[in-house]
């Protein structure tokens, strides 16, 4: 896809484009105006993701890559608006376990039926082998982008700077 400039789309750019796209698309979600974008991410994944499994604060940490302040005030306003509750788990009472009310609940079929038409709409006229492979080289981009990634690489370059310093210091002693 080019614009109409004649300039090649950046990578990042025409991401940002198809996320963009991809958030206007957002039905289920349209009438409820007591949630923030991000709101409406979080409960997207609790709805989902509650379906096969118990989910807790540290789950929404992992998935959204956020701090736990900032877990702890999304789940906090989320729950004040009435659509998640958390309840102790008798195992460990410091565990609160993340339940949408019904109020959320209300949302769920037409969110896994839009869900349902955007995966159709995005893969319409792409081939098998094309989304196997646009969707290993996005999992290694975000790889690529994420902070663990980043603290390896950054050890790999301190290791390769030593070595050529230690390289340097044994050439100028050499004879």
């Amino acid at each position: 896809m080019e614009p109409t400039d004649g300039n090649p789309l950046h990578l990042g750019r025409l991401i940002q484009m198809l996320s963009h796209q991809i958030k206007r698309q957002d039905y289920p979600f349209e009438s409820e105006k007591d949630l923030t974008v991000v709101q409406r991410h979080v409960l997207r994944f609790i709805l989902l993701e509650s379906l096969h499994r118990d989910l807790y604060q540290k789950d929404v940490e992992e998935a959204f890559q956020i701090r736990r302040s900032t877990a702890t005030g999304i789940l906090q306003l989320m729950e004040r608006n009435g659509y998640i509750r958390r309840e102790s788990v008798a195992r460990d009472a410091r565990l609160k376990k993340i339940v949408p009310t019904q109020k959320a609940e209300t949302l769920r079929a037409s969110l896994l039926e839009t869900m349902r038409q955007m995966e159709f709409k995005l893969c319409l006229g792409i081939s098998e082998k094309d989304l196997h492979c646009c969707t290993e080289v996005l999992q290694q981009m975000l790889q690529n982008l994420s902070p663990q990634c980043h603290a390896v690489q950054a050890s790999k370059k301190t290791k390769e700077v030593y070595r050529k310093s230690d390289e340097q210091k044994t050439l100028q002693i050499a004879p």
